[in-house]
C-alpha cells in the first residue's frame, strides 16, 4: 500500500494524487482528518479516512470480519458494490457562480458558453466510485447550433405569430433537453479522458415522461412519484458502464425533501444550503450495482 497514490476530497474538490507519505503527513498535521473521504487504487468506492485500517491514528478500527462466502453488507441489501455517488461543494462558491450563470442565461448570447463553465465546475464537485478526478470535456461550440437555432425559430413565431409554429415549440423545447442530457452523458470524463458513456434512452420515450410529469402536477403530490420513475429510467438508460446506474430513492422521501426545500427557499438566503442539501442526497441515491442484480427502493 505505500506505493499506492491517493486522493482526498476538500470543499468539494478531489485532490491529489499523493503518495502514500505525503497523505499520512497530512494527516499529522490536520489537513485530513478520520471524517475526511479518500480513495486509491483497488477501493470499491470512497470512504472515511478513520474507516481505513492503519490509516488515521484514533480511527475507527478494522471492518468486521465476514464468515467465508458470505455476501457483504452492501450486496445483500440490493448488490450496490460500487457504492452511491456522493457531491458537495462551497456555498460562496456556488452563489456566486450560479450568479453569473443566470446573468449569462438572462442576456441570451453568451448563455452557451457560460452554461459550459458552470458545468465544468459543477461536475468535478461529484464523486463516483473509482472514478477519481471527474470533469467534463464538452465544448460551448457544439451546442451552439442548437441553441440559436432554437431563438431563431422563437423570433420566428414570436413575428409571424403561426400557430402551428407556436405548438412545434414545445416539442423543439424536448428535442433541445433530450439532445443536451446526450451530450452531457457523453462528455463526462475522468482524468480528463472520456468515460466513454451515451444515452440511449429514445426522444420519444423522453418526451412522454415530460408530458406525464406535467399531467402529474394536477394530482398535487404525484409529480414526486413520476419524477423518481423518470430517474430510475434515465440511470438505466447511460450505457458504458461496467455496473449498472441505480437510482434508489423512493416517492416519499423525495416528496418530503422538496416541499421543505420549496419552503425554505421562499426565504431566498437559504437557497445555496437547501440546493446543496438535494443535490446530496439525490446523489447518494444513486448506486452503481452489478449488472443484472435486482435494487430495492
Amino acid at each position: 500500500m505505500s506505493n499506492r497514490s491517493w486522493f482526498y476530497a476538500s470543499s468539494g474538490q478531489q485532490q491529489g494524487p499523493y503518495p502514500e507519505a505525503q497523505l499520512r503527513d497530512l494527516i499529522t498535521r490536520g489537513t485530513v482528518g478520520a471524517d475526511t473521504l479518500v480513495w486509491t487504487e483497488g477501493m470499491s468506492g470512497w470512504q472515511r479516512a478513520g474507516d481505513i485500517p492503519g490509516l488515521v491514528p484514533g480511527g475507527s478500527g478494522p471492518p468486521s470480519i465476514q464468515q467465508p462466502g458470505a455476501p457483504s453488507p452492501m450486496a445483500a441489501s440490493g448488490s450496490y458494490s460500487g457504492g452511491p455517488l456522493a457531491i458537495d461543494f462551497g456555498i460562496l462558491e456556488f452563489t456566486w457562480r450560479t450568479l453569473v450563470l443566470v446573468v449569462g442565461l438572462i442576456f441570451i448570447i453568451p448563455a452557451p458558453w457560460v452554461l459550459v463553465w458552470y458545468i465544468k465546475w459543477l461536475v468535478p464537485c461529484a464523486r463516483v466510485p473509482r472514478r477519481p478526478n471527474l470533469s467534463f470535456v464538452g465544448e460551448a461550440m457544439t451546442i451552439v447550433p442548437w441553441f440559436f437555432g432554437a431563438l431563431v425559430l422563437v423570433v420566428g413565431v414570436a413575428l409571424t405569430g403561426i400557430q402551428w409554429l407556436n405548438n412545434l415549440m414545445f416539442f423543439v423545447q424536448v428535442a433541445l433537453y433530450w439532445l443536451f442530457l446526450r451530450w452531457f452523458v457523453a462528455n463526462l470524463a475522468s482524468n480528463e479522458q472520456p468515460l466513454g458513456l451515451s444515452f440511449s434512452g429514445s426522444f420519444w420515450a423522453y418526451l412522454g415522461w415530460t408530458v406525464l410529469t406535467i399531467l402529474s402536477i394536477f394530482t398535487i403530490i404525484g409529480w414526486a412519484w413520476v419524477y423518481v420513475a423518470w430517474m430510475r429510467w434515465f440511470c438505466r438508460n447511460v450505457q458504458g458502464t461496467r455496473r449498472e446506474v441505480v437510482f434508489i430513492g423512493t416517492g416519499l422521501e423525495f416528496l418530503w425533501r422538496a416541499i421543505v426545500t420549496a419552503i425554505a427557499s421562499s426565504f431566498f438566503i437559504p437557497i445555496p444550503w437547501m440546493y446543496r442539501w438535494m443535490s446530496q442526497w439525490l446523489a447518494s441515491q444513486t448506486v452503481l450495482a452489478e449488472r443484472g442484480a435486482s435494487a430495492n427502493g
